[in-house]
């Protein structure tokens, strides 16, 4: 990629700008304490270069601002803190809003358990306002659709067992895919029909019972389409050199396997109707966030959306 001088000088050459464009001046440095915070990210979290270049933005105007009102760091409160946002945020989508809340919130964070220069964690209450409905809810199979996906499961090649393995494990366990890809031989206990989970997003190793339709699953795919390796990993490339499965590839191959029978969706799919199925069993929402393995009840909440009927009576305590 060119130089922006040597592009600029381009253009003027061939006559398509008027003269060479200059490039801007850089912004001027920041306050010691916030160019501390960029360096303790790239030091100790190892934070990427664009990463840091967008930290640097967002803290730049929040300083910015704080220069403009004359307020200390050690005085600052959230009333400040929520008329910046409200301002700085102006014309963002929903998603960098979010991600701007998220740097600035890092930065308060540091302030307080690091550099003790505010007397309160302000990080938690920088929120953004609530959303009262989804664009996008929950998607989930009906009764009719998963007979569909299991009835086209097929057994004759490796690459067939591996996919039928996985997609038992997506829907009986409700796996994700970087889950189902963190698996190794050793966490399948075939004896006790027990599966132990230990990489979760929420970083809480859990045991779950296996269904015998996912045992077999399973072993028809160590049998009969498993390459032999010295990799621990349950799942594997079919080809040497033979190495772990991504989850993209994970997901990648359950959704081929979904397209194959008509379902256009996804891995997660699976896992919402997991979720839709431990509801209509009687599992309480608390024993479905840890089923699911979420780190707080808000991110199960969602699952309520699946079912109408279900939702209707465990909010209002009503019947159709």
């Amino acid at each position: 990629m060119m130089d922006e001088n040597i592009q600029s000088r381009y253009f003027h050459d061939n006559k398509s700008v008027a003269a060479p464009l200059r490039r801007q001046k850089t912004s001027a440095p920041l306050p010691d304490v916030f160019e501390d915070y960029l360096g303790y990210k790239q030091k100790y979290h190892q934070t990427p270069e664009r990463t840091i270049s967008a930290n640097q933005r967002v803290l730049g105007a929040f300083a910015n601002y704080l220069e403009r009102h004359c307020t200390k760091l050690q005085a600052l409160g959230i009333e400040q803190i929520d008329v910046f946002l409200a301002d700085y945020l102006k014309g963002y989508s929903i998603a960098t809003c979010r991600i701007y809340r998220g740097y600035l919130r890092g930065f308060l964070s540091y302030l307080f358990s690091k550099r003790r220069l505010l007397s309160k964690d302000l990080a938690p209450l920088v929120t953004g306002p609530p959303l009262f409905a989804r664009s996008k809810p929950p998607r989930f199979l009906r009764k009719d659709e998963v007979h569909k996906l299991f009835a086209g499961l097929g057994f004759s090649t490796a690459s067939e067992l591996r996919t039928a393995a996985m997609v038992h494990l997506a829907y009986m366990l409700g796996l994700r895919p970087c889950e189902i890809g963190s698996l190794k031989l050793d966490d399948i206990n075939f004896g006790k029909a027990e599966l132990y989970l230990r990489y979760r997003k929420n970083n809480r190793p859990a045991r779950l019972p296996l269904p015998e339709a996912a045992i077999k699953a399973i072993a028809a795919y160590l049998v009969g389409g498993r390459p032999k390796s010295k990799h621990r990993t349950l799942f594997l490339t079919l080809h040497p050199p033979h190495r772990p499965l991504g989850s993209n590839v994970i997901g990648h191959h359950i959704r081929k396997c979904m397209r194959s029978v008509g379902l256009d969706g996804t891995a997660y799919w699976l896992r919402h109707t997991y979720a839709q199925n431990l509801l209509e069993a009687g599992a309480s929402i608390y024993e479905v966030k840890e089923m699911l393995g979420h780190d707080c009840i808000e991110s199960t909440r969602k699952y309520l959306h699946i079912h109408i009927e279900l939702m209707r009576k465990v909010l209002f305590d009503e019947r159709l």
